[in-house]
């Protein structure tokens, strides 16, 4: 793929690279596309445990390619608004399709994070920046609304609606400190440090019950928006009975007592 690229570290973890350097990675039709494509075929790759997610060069992900604005290709034969909902769904559909994935996401944001490329950072399930990132939600600097492919969603539900709501309005660019301060990253690091560490994070997740990560990531945001703590409870609870018919917790104990790392798929099933 042109502006896609993946690596493979390690045999469960995947690298996605935004790989348009030349212009930030800024969002085109072609790049769209091409991520559109690499999440499909990772989300169907059962090897893989955990994606990272970066951009090459000196940049995350600028946000829309305004070179480029217009219809998209998939809106051929179309005009009005229906042209402009099929070239808008194609990209605003980029966080959900990271939230679906059962992988969990670790942006690795090395350098500037504005617009669209805010907006995916945001739907990834972990973060942590280079001392060179910044944050910017920018829409309203470009003439749109300043609620776009989710971060109205996304951003009060990490830093509350406040804080998300001055982001949102103000458009004011945040620094790696002060994105640490709000909370939309864990970690700071040097640049070089970035991706490597995202790496790491990734092996760690990959050191527990596959299933088990899995359903961290499905019930956590899933709870997120359960009406009442009674749905949230009921979730957790089918989960938990779930993973212990996998065996892993069996063999989670006996591993413990035989002071050695579990291997996961290896126990009995405690269950029918």
């Amino acid at each position: 793929m042109g502006q896609i690229d993946v690596q493979r570290p390690h045999q469960d973890v995947a690298v996605l690279t935004l790989n348009h350097p030349e212009k930030l990675n800024a969002l085109s039709f072609e790049l769209v596309e091409e991520l559109r494509e690499a999440l499909d075929e990772i989300g169907a790759d059962n090897s893989c445990r955990v994606l990272v997610l970066t951009g090459a060069g000196r940049g995350f992900c600028s946000g829309l390619d305004l070179t480029a604005v217009g219809p998209s290709p998939v809106a051929e034969g179309t005009t009005g608004p229906r042209s402009g909902m099929r070239s808008q769904e194609r990209i605003a559909d980029l966080p959900a399709r990271l939230r679906r994935l059962r992988q969990p996401v670790i942006a690795a944001v090395n350098g500037p994070a504005f617009g669209g490329g805010f907006a995916l950072a945001l739907a990834c399930d972990l973060r942590v920046a280079s001392r060179t990132a910044r944050f910017c939600s920018q829409f309203v600097k470009v003439g749109v609304g300043g609620c776009d492919i989710g971060i109205s969603y996304t951003l009060p539900r990490l830093i509350g609606a406040a804080r998300a709501f001055d982001l949102m309005l103000t458009a004011r660019v945040v620094e790696a400190d002060e994105a640490l301060t709000l909370g939309l990253v864990s970690e700071v690091l040097a640049d070089e440090m970035v991706v490597d560490r995202a790496v790491d994070l990734a092996r760690l997740l990959c050191s527990y019950s596959p299933f088990g990560v899995e359903m961290t990531k499905q019930v956590m945001w899933a709870n997120l928006d359960a009406p009442s703590l009674e749905v949230a409870l009921h979730m957790e609870n089918r989960t938990q009975i779930l993973a212990g018919t996998s065996g892993d917790l069996m063999e989670a104990a006996t591993a413990f007592a035989e002071k050695r790392a579990p291997v996961w798929g290896s126990g009995r099933p405690t269950g029918p």
